[in-house]
């Protein structure tokens, strides 16, 4: 009689599709955490510079570097937006509040020197820091000149304070014919931009407003 033949016992090898995909999580969670970091490092040295700080020695080659780096990544369409809505919000939220501090002849003192020093020293490093951005429709620096005339310009009294003033102050006067010089990328002026112009015309005078059948649509009180 013969004996039975024995079959090979099977091997059960655990699932390459699991482990894979456990190591995808935790690489794609790691990967996520650096970006977070890398992400966190432009953060503050923009804070930084908004403050008044300036950057270290190879420290704007870093930033570039770092800007490069996330351009790469899934957060890269996003760093347009965390630039406007995160960056320049929190930066000239602080700038408004220093001129909140002060009113009237004195406010307009105050909004000039704050000018001056958002003009030629935090614009000009908010570009470089930045450089690597392409912007779609806006540049970097259209989108923070913008973001200044929304955020800190037009959120002063400046009708009445300019219409009673003794004298305006020439950065002022810049600063509004600078500001008009920046469009949207809409084809038609925005709100904003014709609040802007009552403000040019109170300044400038004779002024021809470029929008000027639209006055009577214009919000009050500002």
């Amino acid at each position: 009689m013969m004996g039975s033949v024995r079959r090979p016992r099977q091997r059960f090898m655990s699932s390459p599709v699991l482990s894979d995909l456990a190591r995808f999580h935790a690489s794609s969670s790691s990967l996520q955490i650096a970006n977070t970091r890398v992400w966190n490092s432009v953060q503050s040295a923009v804070i930084k510079v908004f403050q008044g700080g300036s950057l270290q020695t190879n420290e704007l080659f870093t930033l570039n570097e770092s800007i490069r780096w996330l351009l790469k990544t899934e957060m890269g369409s996003f760093i347009t937006d965390y630039f406007q809505n995160q960056l320049l919000s929190r930066g000239l939220s602080e700038i408004l509040d220093q001129i909140l501090l002060h009113s009237g002849d004195e406010q307009l003192v105050v909004l000039g020197n704050m000018w001056e020093k958002f003009f030629t020293e935090i614009l000009p490093t908010l570009q470089a820091i930045f450089y690597p951005v392409q912007g779609q429709e806006l540049t970097v620096r259209q989108i923070a000149l913008l973001a200044f005339r929304d955020l800190v310009l037009l959120k002063l009294p400046l009708v009445e304070t300019l219409g009673t003033a003794a004298s305006i102050p020439p950065p002022v006067t810049q600063m509004l014919l600078v500001l008009q010089g920046i469009h949207e990328s809409g084809v038609s002026p925005s709100v904003e931009y014709y609040q802007l112009e009552r403000l040019v015309d109170i300044v400038v005078s004779p002024y021809l407003s470029n929008v000027l059948h639209k006055r009577n649509q214009l919000p009050s009180g500002r």
